[in-house]
């Protein structure tokens, strides 16, 4: 199963996605903003298979998250998640390094369903 970094400010968001995604059979480690989930990717020498950020965080954002673990992570598949059109926008930019924006409120199955097919572009994209 995949390893999966999740960053979200909010604490009951956090829980409610790693719950969701840890449904699957996955290993969720969480973050509290881009700042702690970075210096998550940076030293965790397993890795991670999928980053999946909220974009607007104090400190460091999802976009400036995602724009770094792109980076320096190229394998890593990146999904971002928001319940702000604005922030949707600002996105919209970075079709070639995240995989898809995820809108909130999103019920359990959907953030299964996203989780699930962007690790399954990553599986195409390794063939």
């Amino acid at each position: 199963m995949a390893r999966v970094l999740i960053a979200d400010d909010e604490d009951s968001m956090r829980s409610l996605v790693a719950r969701a995604v840890a449904m699957d059979g996955h290993e969720t480690v969480t973050a509290a903003d881009g700042a702690e989930a970075l210096d998550i990717l940076t030293g965790d020498a397993r890795g991670f298979d999928l980053l999946l950020t909220d974009i607007k965080m104090p400190i460091m954002d999802g976009i400036a998250l995602a724009l770094a673990a792109a980076r320096d992570f190229p394998d890593l598949v990146i999904l971002l998640m928001t319940g702000f059109a604005d922030q949707r926008e600002r996105a919209s930019g970075l079709n070639a390094i995240v995989h898809d924006v995820v809108t909130k409120p999103f019920s359990v199955a959907d953030i299964r369903a996203a989780v699930a097919g962007a690790l399954r572009a990553r599986q195409m994209d390794k063939r």
